[in-house]
């Protein structure tokens, strides 16, 4: 995890006095900067040259950021799209077993009355054959016959209630044992199912903390420690992920009228887009501060009075009259002391 060292986490001191500094050399123009202590000697030394960074090859490079842009919104859109069939398939097998615990309820019910039902109907044939031996056995001639082939007739109708009744139960029962198979195929099935999308979320997982680990570090104007800045649509995504700052994407062209970003303003002044520069004028707390020939993918650093944190502005590409870029500002907000 990096962290962006804050850029006055002290209060503002006087400056100790420094030796001259050797050749004779004169701080330029806006030295020192504003907040130092009035009336002190103030040693100067030169701001270290930064090589300028070389302008991109379009025939090599131009083409992969909107790649790399594609990449991230359809990582992101499968990502999403899974976890929508993940839960819709979640709630289908909340449905079937609903519908399957209703059937097996409503199968117990209907075999619970069918067997007391089955039960009456044999007590009364018990009775009714018990009658008709008796009947029998006091009987002679024809009457025996008869009472016999009563009895024989009771006897049928006992056993083909009761097959008919084992029938109907076996038949029930089969179906229960369907439906519960049909069920612990579908939860197989979804089970796979989340097993790939949790795949696809790790992969995914890891080309992000790939970007994370190629994001540069760059010098700013504040602080002594260097800053990561993104370049593209996919580290600055990454860089949201660090979750250290919030960040508002821009696109400022040349007018009159400032640009509201965040909770600053700012002013495009210049556009050279054959040496990638650009002149911006930052308006925050009150003051305007022109910030000149800056070059894309350098960190603009400046300190405002809500947050001990500096903010940055990150110009990633120069057009014609136009700028586009993103705004880092600290999340935590206070007053510095």
């Amino acid at each position: 995890m990096y962290s962006l060292k804050p850029a006055d986490d002290q209060p503002n001191q006087p400056p100790q006095q420094q030796p001259q500094q050797p050749y004779g050399q004169m701080p330029p123009q806006g030295y020192p900067p504003q907040g130092y202590p009035a009336g002190q000697p103030q040693a100067y030394a030169p701001y270290p040259q930064q090589p300028a960074a070389p302008p991109q090859d379009p025939a090599t490079g131009g083409w992969k950021f909107p790649v790399l842009a594609a990449g991230i919104a359809l990582l992101a859109g499968a990502n999403i799209f899974q976890y929508m069939q993940t839960n819709k398939l979640q709630d289908e097998v909340t449905k079937v077993q609903k519908s399957l615990q209703d059937e097996i309820a409503g199968v117990k019910e209907t075999s619970a009355i069918s067997v007391q039902t089955a039960k009456r109907n044999v007590e009364t044939l018990k009775d009714e054959l018990a009658a008709a031996q008796r009947r029998a056995a006091s009987a002679v001639g024809e009457a025996k016959a008869d009472a016999q082939r009563r009895a024989d007739e009771v006897a049928a109708r006992l056993t083909a209630a009761q097959q008919k009744q084992e029938a109907a139960l076996t038949g029930k029962i089969t179906e229960v044992k369907t439906a519960t198979e049909a069920v612990n195929t579908r939860v197989g099935e979804v089970s796979t199912e989340v097993g790939v999308v949790k795949t696809e979320v790790s992969s995914t997982k890891s080309e992000l903390d790939k970007t994370i680990q190629s994001l540069k570090r760059v010098q700013g104007d504040v602080g002594d420690q260097g800053s990561l800045i993104a370049t593209n649509g996919k580290e600055l995504q990454a860089l949201r992920q660090l979750g250290e700052r919030d960040y508002f994407e821009f696109k400022m062209a040349k007018s009159k009228t400032p640009l509201k970003v965040g909770d600053i303003s700012m002013l495009l002044k210049k556009v050279d887009v054959k040496k990638n520069r650009f002149t911006v004028e930052v308006i925050a707390d009150d003051k305007n501060v022109e910030k000149r020939d800056r070059t894309i993918n350098e960190p603009i650093q400046f300190l405002t009075s809500k947050a001990r944190q500096p903010y940055e502005i990150v110009v990633n590409s120069v057009s014609k009259d136009q700028v586009s870029g993103y705004l880092a500002r600290p999340k935590v907000l206070n007053t510095r002391p």
